[in-house]
């Protein structure tokens, strides 16, 4: 069989801990030359918190970690069975009992990876938001700074919002980045 990626479910908060022990059974030549890399995907995301932007880095989804192995067709279930009694270990998606699991399309990686930065992308980071249309927000960065008004349309595509602010006595709509504003 050629190189896949497969899907290898654990425990919520121990993607790490089960990264570790996978890369120290990879000391075991068995192990390495069935598994090529190991990766938890995280993204970053951009808040606003107290008016200050900040970026912190999360799993995309947690209790997964992404394996890139070629399963051999003799001793494939060595393989399989070392990396499922390691402590934090649910299992491999697709797999069901004993049976040998089943990889994920070419597809379905290029997107995990497009989105955790492994792969160059166009989107590079992704700002958390709960905005709404209707709501009241002031404009913190830019040229309406100190301007507050009330939220015509979110663009989740584009991260961005169209805000009507009042300027001269009209309203005005005035498009902003996500991270440019914060609630009143």
């Amino acid at each position: 069989m050629a190189r896949a990626w497969y899907i290898l479910q654990t425990y919520s908060q121990y993607e790490n801990r089960v990264e570790r022990s996978i890369r120290q059974l990879m000391e075991n030549p068995t192990i390495s030359a069935a598994l090529f890399d190991i990766k938890v995907p995280t993204e970053k995301l951009t808040e606003t918190k107290n008016g200050k932007k900040v970026e912190k880095e999360v799993k995309i989804w947690p209790g997964y970690i992404l394996l890139e192995m070629d399963l051999p067709s003799q001793n494939w279930k060595e393989v399989v069975g070392s990396i499922k009694r390691i402590q934090g270990v649910s299992g491999f998606v697709g797999a069901v009992g004993n049976a040998k699991p089943l990889p994920i399309s070419n597809e379905e990686v290029k997107q995990i990876l497009m989105r955790s930065g492994d792969i160059k992308s166009d989107k590079s980071v992704l700002v958390q938001h709960n905005f709404q249309e209707g709501m009241e927000v002031r404009i913190t960065e830019g040229p309406f700074e100190s301007f507050t008004g009330n939220i015509e349309e979110v663009s989740l595509e584009k991260q961005k919002l169209r805000v009507m602010v009042g300027i001269f006595g009209r309203a005005t709509a005035v498009e902003v980045d996500f991270y440019q504003v914060e609630k009143v």
